[in-house]
């Protein structure tokens, strides 16, 4: 996140959220996605790029205090494989009654229901999801089709978080990873390459 020097101007609380699972193949689509958006942008103050994994209840928190919410992850549309697919507001799956989506979107189901349930849902929440290929590939890298979709998947959140009033400014220098430990995508993705 970085700082907007204007002084006054009011920036919409805003988080761009990516949930999956690295460690199974293209269920890491949406931290990739979210790892992606962090290195292409620089956000304005108020708007925060965040690496939710499958933290589950815990996102809780983040969600009520978000104004806006978009969220990268790999859904189970029926579709050819890295086939992006966005969807707004109330079709967004909210509640654990809805087909499961995803192996961790149950949990996610249940953070939005909870942020309903204290009457801080966001105002505006957006998905932006990708067909995956292959979500049993313990371990293993995100497959081709799903990878060539995350240029794209950044720029409908682009255009989803400037139709919101949003700006966004490339990325001049390089700033702190959103995930460390190796598992950012170009180490976790060479692992084994001599």
């Amino acid at each position: 996140m970085t700082e907007d020097d204007s002084p006054g101007v009011p920036v919409p609380q805003v988080l761009i959220l990516g949930i999956g699972n690295i460690l199974w193949g293209d269920e890491g689509f949406g931290v990739r996605a979210a790892e992606a958006f962090h290195a292409a942008y620089e956000t304005p103050r108020g708007a925060e790029v965040m690496d939710g994994g499958t933290q589950g209840l815990y996102l809780v928190q983040h969600v009520t205090a978000a104004g806006d919410l978009l969220v990268f992850d790999a859904i189970d549309y029926g579709l050819p494989p890295g086939t992006l697919h966005v969807v707004h507001g109330d079709e967004v799956p909210k509640f654990t009654g809805a087909k499961k989506l995803s192996l961790h979107q149950t949990g996610f189901q249940e953070v939005l229901s909870a942020a309903d349930l204290l009457g801080r849902a966001p105002r505006r929440l957006a998905l932006v999801g990708c067909q995956p290929l292959d979500l049993e590939a313990w371990g293993g890298a995100l497959t081709d089709p799903v990878r060539a979709a995350i240029g794209p998947a950044l720029a409908a959140a682009a255009a989803i978080l400037a139709g919101w009033g949003v700006p966004l400014a490339p990325r001049r220098t390089p700033g702190a990873g959103l995930l460390g430990n190796d598992i950012d995508f170009l180490s976790y993705e060479r692992r084994g390459v001599a």
